[in-house]
């Protein structure tokens, strides 16, 4: 008996695909039969991740660059349409989230560069996708955050690049439709990957024990959880849901205190995944990371 694949014939491109949720994201999608472009800068494990679609039967390619750039958003594009002929996924999940600052402390050039990398990308990106998207009448899926929503202490130049990515979405949404295409946010709170990992990021361990204290589930999300999601809206499952928000943030954005506190320890534990994951403790490498919080 034939396996459906709901994504089956669907052409993605994922930014940051080679490390953290987006590692998850390239394999989830591929899994579900769509053929991805595994974007990601010059050192991430870009080969690898593709190499390891192959493994397990899927279909994707590398392309290497930093797509907050506008040649190279370009040229990312048109890896899609020179090896596939179409494009049907755009998903923007390139970011970075490297200093941890209350804002009197955060360094300027920190400031430019993660906009750079956590807005300008999404504008590029989406840009460019969007003449081919129209075609397919396809869709653009962003990783926005709960902090966009909620705000984050001495991470508000984050939270405020997430903010944008949100009305940037919705807005696209509203301005696309009449062309077919939908755009969504996923929302990720404390997922298990580098960037909630002490010592390897700029998180402190107060930040993280407050931020699991206030996470009514009372644990970290997985990367393949996350993915999931981004694999449901991009299919035509979801043909009814743009200009959306979906929060994969295991209740925090509606906390209220530290109800995580609440959970019993036989409930913290994850579901077990399905994906094969390599990379989801990556991305930060070569980033110079600051923590300069009162």
């Amino acid at each position: 008996m034939a396996i459906w694949k709901r994504l089956d014939g669907k052409v993605a491109i994922v930014t940051g695909g080679a490390t953290g949720i987006g590692e998850a994201i390239c394999h989830r999608l591929g899994k579900d039969g769509a053929k991805v472009v595994v974007c990601g800068l010059p050192a991430d494990p870009v080969a690898e991740v593709v190499g390891a679609m192959r493994r397990h039967d899927g279909t994707g390619v590398g392309f290497e660059g930093d797509v907050s750039q506008d040649e190279q958003a370009k040229a990312c594009v048109r890896k899609a349409i020179d090896e596939f002929g179409r494009l049907d996924i755009l998903v923007n999940n390139a970011g970075t989230f490297q200093t941890v600052a209350d804002v009197d402390d955060f360094p300027v050039e920190d400031f430019d560069y993660m906009t750079r990398m956590n807005v300008r990308s999404v504008f590029l990106m989406t840009k460019y996708a969007l003449p081919h998207l129209r075609k397919s009448r396809g869709v653009v899926l962003s990783t926005g955050s709960e902090a966009g929503l909620l705000g984050q202490p001495s991470c508000a130049p984050y939270a405020g690049t997430k903010a944008w990515i949100h009305a940037f979405m919705r807005s696209v949404a509203l301005e696309q439709a009449k062309h077919g295409v939908r755009a969504n946010c996923v929302c990720p709170g404390p997922i298990d990957t580098q960037w909630h990992d002490v010592g390897a990021s700029p998180m402190t361990e107060k930040m993280e024990q407050d931020i699991l204290d206030a996470t009514p589930l009372g644990r970290r999300g997985t990367p393949e959880e996350a993915a999931n999601v981004f694999a449901f809206l991009a299919s035509d499952e979801a043909s009814f849901i743009t200009g959306a928000l979906y929060f994969v943030d295991g209740g925090i954005s509606i906390s209220r205190g530290a109800t995580g506190r609440d959970v019993p320890e036989d409930l913290r534990h994850a579901p077990p995944g399905h994906l094969e994951l390599e990379h989801s403790k990556e991305g930060l490498e070569g980033k110079e990371i600051h923590r300069l919080a009162s």
